[in-house]
């Protein structure tokens, strides 16, 4: 009963403290972990298939690893169910589906390729991509053809499991992921210590003739310290190794096994009888460098996984539905095509729909990043996720669940992330010829010396795996990006990919979003022009109009707000209207406001701002420009850019004459405004088709799918956080001429990766000759292998002093 109550009764998760979700099976009540278990559960028991949770524990078991070609698991076959399948797969066409699933158990590039060419080879799967990122699968099929519970089975069958999913199950299943690398990797740092003050002492005592019983004693202790570092902390590299055994596919943990494994047990040998030497300092050291690395790829990969996630989050958990007149709150999720709600003034619009009834503004700044409202009337269209700022208005739903705009944007976003670059594919094949070689010259080392000296074969082999593990080669790139990112995370700009630096490098198109990017992303007043002498002060008039908005234009009169006017109207699009010590005045729109004094509207100072005509019944009395700030140091790093002899272009949502000014203002030729995310998006991977190598920067959630499909994006300090988190690096300092510096730094990385990889190649070259010939024993090997790492890491570390921007900046 203790284990009913705080495990998930559907899929055994631990359930949330404060969780309070149940579902009435076979009469009982059952604990859920969240709304997700809860509506899958409630949909069996609805249907008719309580049954199933009938043939199995209070805990849902894993599913076994049983073959496609045999019977599939009863709870897979749940998942053929389409009220099940809701949720996760979206109808193409008629024979076409397409279903997002979350990988567990990926741990290397060579697990997403056994994963795809495996599945991709399943009758009636057309495509089968998996994002190493997020451990998110895309997989598109005939289900008429293969249901999905037998892909499923296929999944499971080469040693991995797959989830539908589902934003609550993905974050608890990264939850429990961290919590397992965290605790493995503190018991792998821990022995580490301990074992390598012991190896000191036992080296310093092979010089100084220690007596026998103290290296005894010290070898039984580093084996007791050792062991649950192998045990535990190292086991997800046995499990991955004996995987890609059984599947014919070879990957990095086949010899890092070997190599741990083999030196653990050898260790093991000469402690119990005493002869030979141990290398227990080796194998822990070895593993905790290894864990830390996958550790460090994996919080990366979890904050990019919650990107999607948070997108969801745009839209309300409830929704007014509008029946017979009368109006009901219900669940969001509900909602069906042809249903009308109601949606009042600060409310989230629930589903993508068309009005019906009423006008008002819509902020749609969360998808397209651009800060001013849109109007909107009767037969104006309306997406989820955005809000009514005005008035209430009626809106009939045209689309729910997968259909709807802002999973549209997500599928962008898993499609753009799930592409992968050359550089990776090739990386992939030449980690696969690695290995096989790594294998086949430890295979040969020990043939020949067992038919030479078959009492020397298995520590000669053994120092030719130590001498071949890739230690110094696999420090070599992410120590240098991790001293990298750490410097430029002192300086203000955050790494959050380890791609990208390599991309900065390299970059020769910077592409920037205007409103939040290049400018502040806030409305202010830039000038006053007034028409009329003798008036009170036109600024305290127009601030007292706007007191009661929350346009954004309204928030720019803020500071000048001193008393307030009477009898305020708004018109929407239009402009204010209101009474201000006995006079009445209208601010707004030029056609607006000139209604007042019934004559010719006069015309704006020039047509590059936005203009608003301050007026009474007498005739115009000012106008005030309104417009977005310049950011101070956009002019400096663009012409930075440009001197680096890298081109420059800049994407806008924005349709107004503003997108010219700026671009003239900060001398950028290639400009394309009015652009939606997916238009960002095609261009992007346009310019990248051609060759580009592409650094986006932007801010808005409409940014998203193009900062997802850019080689290297960035995105601003004062960002959303789903731009923040879909982006692989931040501005957090918000300064434009980090990026600068992050392109010089990232310049000298490349040097230096290029310095440790050399030296990783040159001590592979001259020591494994020498430990296959029998001249290097395996703890010179261990020793070697160790200061060779040491050597990678200093080189390393002259990265952490950044390069002077100014200096840059004058040459």
């Amino acid at each position: 009963m203790k284990a009913e109550a705080v495990d998930c009764y559907h899929c055994g998760l631990p359930v949330p403290s404060g969780a309070d979700y149940t579902t009435v099976i076979n009469g009982t009540p059952q604990p859920m972990c969240c709304p997700g278990c809860q509506a899958v559960s409630q949909t069996i028991v609805d249907g008719g298939l309580d049954n199933f949770y009938r043939h199995r524990d209070s805990k849902a078991p894993a599913p076994d690893n049983r073959s496609a070609s045999g019977p599939v698991d009863e709870e897979l076959a749940l998942y053929d169910t389409e009220s099940i399948q809701a949720g996760f797969v979206r109808r193409l066409t008629d024979e076409r589906s397409e279903a997002t699933l979350v990988i567990e158990g990926i741990t290397c590039a060579a697990c997403v390729w056994l994963l795809e060419h495996h599945l991709t080879r399943q009758p009636g799967v057309e495509s089968f991509s998996v994002n190493l990122t997020n451990h998110r699968a895309r997989l598109v099929w005939n289900p008429s053809e293969t249901p999905l519970s037998r892909l499923l089975a296929e999944v499971i069958h080469i040693g991995y499991r797959a989830h539908p999913f589902h934003p609550n199950k993905e974050e608890q299943l990264l939850e429990a992921e961290k919590k397992r690398a965290i605790r493995r990797l503190g018991i792998a740092g821990v022995g580490m210590m301990q074992v390598m003050m012991m190896a000191v002492a036992l080296y310093a005592g092979a010089l100084q003739d220690m007596e026998a019983r103290f290296v005894e004693f010290i070898r039984w202790s580093s084996l007791v310290i050792t062991t649950p570092v192998v045990l535990y902390s190292a086991r997800p590299f046995f499990v991955a190794a004996w995987r890609d055994i059984r599947t014919l596919h070879l990957s990095m943990d086949v010899p890092v096994s070997i190599a741990i494994g083999a030196a653990y047990l050898a260790s093991i040998w000469a402690t119990v009888t005493n002869t030979g030497e141990v290398y227990f300092d080796s194998v822990t050291m070895f593993t905790f460098f290894l864990l830390i690395g996958r550790f460090v790829e994996m919080q990366a990969r979890h904050r990019t996984g919650r990107a999607g996630n948070a997108l969801m989050d745009l839209l309300p958990g409830s929704a007014t539905l509008l029946e017979s007149g009368r109006e009901r709150l219900i669940p969001a999720s509900e909602l069906r095509v042809d249903d009308l709600v109601l949606v009042k003034p600060g409310h989230t619009i629930p589903a993508d729909g068309i009005i019906i009834e009423g006008q008002s503004s819509i902020d749609e700044s969360a998808l397209t990043g651009e800060y001013l409202p849109v109007s909107r009337g009767v037969d104006g269209t309306v997406v989820g996720g955005t809000i009514n700022v005005e008035h209430p208005i009626k809106v009939r739903i045209t689309e729910t669940g997968q259909n709807t705009r802002i999973s549209a944007i997500i599928s962008l976003i898993e499609r753009a992330q799930s592409e992968k670059p050359a550089t990776a594919k090739t990386a992939d094949r030449v980690a696969r010829y690695f290995v096989l070689a790594v294998l086949i010259t430890s295979v040969s080392v020990a043939s020949a010396w067992y038919m030479i000296a078959p009492e020397d074969a298995f520590w000669i082999t053994l120092s030719v795996l130590v001498v071949t593990c890739p230690c110094a080669l696999s420090l070599a790139t992410p120590t240098a990006l991790t001293a990298a990112t750490g410097t430029l995370r002192q300086q203000g700009l955050l790494i959050t990919r380890g791609h990208v630096l390599e991309g900065l490098a390299s970059a020769t198109h910077v592409v920037f979003d205007k409103t939040g990017t290049l400018t502040e992303g806030n409305l202010s007043i830039q000038d006053m022009v007034p028409l009329r002498e003798g008036t009170q002060d036109a600024y305290t008039i127009a601030a007292a109009l706007e007191q009661a908005s929350e346009h954004p234009i309204a928030q720019a009169f803020r500071p000048f707000f001193i008393k307030p006017a009477n009898d305020i109207r708004v018109e929407v699009n239009d402009g204010v209207e209101g009474q201000f010590e006995g006079t009445q005045y209208r601010l707004g729109k030029a056609s607006y406001a000139a209604l007042l004094y019934n004559d010719e509207r006069p015309a704006p100072p020039d047509q590059s701002r936005q203009w608003l005509l301050l007026a009474d019944t007498e005739g115009p009395v000012a106008w005030f420009a309104v417009d977005d700030q310049i950011r101070q140091d956009a002019g400096t790093l663009i012409r930075l850019l440009q001197g680096r002899g890298i081109q420059v272009a800049m994407l806008t949502g924005d349709e107004s004459a503003a997108a010219h000014r700026v671009a003239d203002e900060l001398g950028i030729t290639d400009v394309h405004q009015g652009m939606s995310p997916d238009q960002k998006l095609a261009y992007i991977t346009e310019l990248q088709s051609s060759g580009a190598s592409v650094v986006m920067v932007g801010d808005g959630i409409n940014d998203i799918p193009v900062l997802a499909g850019a080689r290297t994006s960035i995105a601003m300090g004062s960002a959303t956080d789903l731009a923040k988190t879909s982006a692989d690096a931040v501005l957090i300092s918000g300064e434009l001429q980090r990026l600068a510096l992050g392109i010089m730094l990232a310049r000298k990385t490349r040097l230096v990766i290029r310095e440790n990889l050399s030296w990783a190649l040159l001590y592979n070259l001259v020591a494994l000759p020498l430990a296959a010939l029998g001249f290097i024993a395996p703890y010179m090997a261990a020793v070697g292998m160790s200061a060779s790492s040491l050597i990678v890491v200093g080189n390393a570390m002259r990265l952490a002093r950044a390069p002077r921007v100014k200096a840059a900046s004058r040459s």
